[in-house]
């Protein structure tokens, strides 16, 4: 086993022996193997094929004059066409509602079926008398005025943690990717979860909330990602049995009944045998959410050729990992994150041209060069929290500056279909 340590950080060759050290309160993969949660999860992740794409996000529902959050989930969903209704989704509140893509071979189509849906959803909002918009949280609604959907899941999240579930009205966007072999799949996640915050910092968009500047970029991951029991960055693990272990003890000591109870922000998604990325803020511009989900991508996938190529993944500790994540949520793009391997710190904006430089390889391969280009380009105009903040700080009534969010979250969409027809399905 060949292990490099700098600041915590060792990097794995082998799956031999348990670098994390054994632990009673593990059980082994065999009795986790009976966990009815982990039911054909192995056997998904082995029939899963690479780099296949889903992508998901989640809108606000408004009063188009007001821009204030409304309760009109049930009502849309009621309206959806018989086309439109499989992708539509619940997500805690009332107020919000989720459109999921189908899973795709390749990025492009999975991009072209997200713009396409944004706009589907536009159009079945406005038809009701309610506007869409994205932002991480939203800059002046209450929280104490929107109701928990009624669902067994939800009503669940609201018993078991109450205040928790209450304040966390906010909206992101996720990226499955397809992984073949479970071990392989755990391998990536952990590796994954050293870049996350790099995610975060390049999709904050949460800078305003109950009418007033938080002093974070990304207030969302302060409502959701660290309060939410299970969430965030998890523990590095070293294989598929070691998590199935983790997840039988919380099914046997009543933690959870369904997997998804772990709210990680890197995690195996056990229906789709999918890793879903988890940490990135809800994008107002659609060129920014397909230029943050193409980076992300492109990091798994990465991440997957070096393990096939026998070359070690990173495990950093999640101190670190932490720190840089709470850089962040604080900073965004105007911060320093620390280098992991090397133990200095750069700008944070220097830290992300160098994952798009790493990732390089697999950029054509995939389909990814139009968008990920769109990331210099964030990084020197600034992203949806350095607009919200600019807004802010010229005097800007929050509901004006939201409304013109509202306007871009459909707009945006015409400019980003342009670019998607640029670009050839892998």
């Amino acid at each position: 086993m060949a292990i490099c340590h700098v600041l915590g950080f060792h990097r794995i060759r082998s799956s031999a022996g348990n670098p994390h050290g054994g632990s009673p309160l593990v059980a082994s993969s065999a009795v986790a193997e009976r966990s009815s949660i982990l039911d054909g999860v192995r056997e998904r992740f082995a029939a899963s094929t690479d780099f296949t794409v889903g992508l998901e996000e989640e809108y606000q529902l408004l009063d188009p004059v007001t821009c204030g959050l409304v309760p009109r989930f049930n009502d849309l969903v009621d309206a959806a066409p018989a086309d439109l209704a499989p992708h539509l989704a619940g997500e805690l509140i009332s107020s919000e509602i989720e459109y999921r893509t189908d899973a795709h071979p390749g990025f492009v189509d999975a991009a072209r079926d997200l713009c396409e849906g944004r706009l589907a959803v536009a159009g079945l909002s406005a038809a009701q008398g309610v506007a869409i918009g994205i932002t991480g949280c939203h800059p002046f609604s209450r929280w104490q005025a929107q109701q928990i959907i009624d669902t067994p899941h939800y009503q669940r999240v609201e018993d078991e943690l109450g205040y928790i579930a209450w304040i966390n009205n906010t909206w992101s966007q996720h990226l499955h990717v397809g992984i073949r072999d479970a071990d392989r799949a755990i391998a990536i996640c952990t590796a994954m979860r050293s870049v996350l915050p790099e995610i975060l910092a390049l999709s904050a968009n949460s800078a305003v909330y109950e009418g007033r500047l938080t002093r974070l970029h990304s207030t969302r991951t302060s409502l959701f990602t660290r309060s939410f029991p299970r969430c965030g960055i998890p523990d590095p693990l070293r294989d598929f049995a070691e998590y199935e272990a983790f997840v039988h003890l919380l099914e046997r000591t009543g933690s959870v009944v369904e997997s998804t109870q772990i709210w990680w922000s890197i995690r195996p998604h056990h229906r789709f045998g999918t890793i879903e990325v988890r940490i990135a803020d809800g994008q107002t511009e659609m060129v920014e959410a397909l230029a943050v989900a193409a980076l992300s991508l492109a990091l798994v996938a990465q991440f997957a050729a070096d393990y096939d190529a026998g070359v070690p993944l990173p495990e950093h500790a999640g101190r670190f990992i932490e720190e840089n994540l709470w850089r962040a949520q604080k900073h965004g793009l105007e911060g320093r994150m620390i280098d992991l391997d090397r133990g200095d710190d750069r700008p944070t904006s220097d830290a992300i041209r160098a994952l798009v430089e790493r990732t390089a390889p697999v950029h054509e391969q995939l389909g990814l060069a139009p968008f990920i280009t769109q990331i210099p380009v964030m990084l020197k105009n600034g992203n949806g929290a350095q607009r919200q903040i600019r807004a802010f700080q010229q005097g800007e009534d929050p509901a004006v500056t939201h409304a013109r969010a509202v306007e871009r979250t459909r707009q945006s969409v015409e400019e980003a279909l342009e670019l998607v027809g640029t670009v050839k399905s892998i």
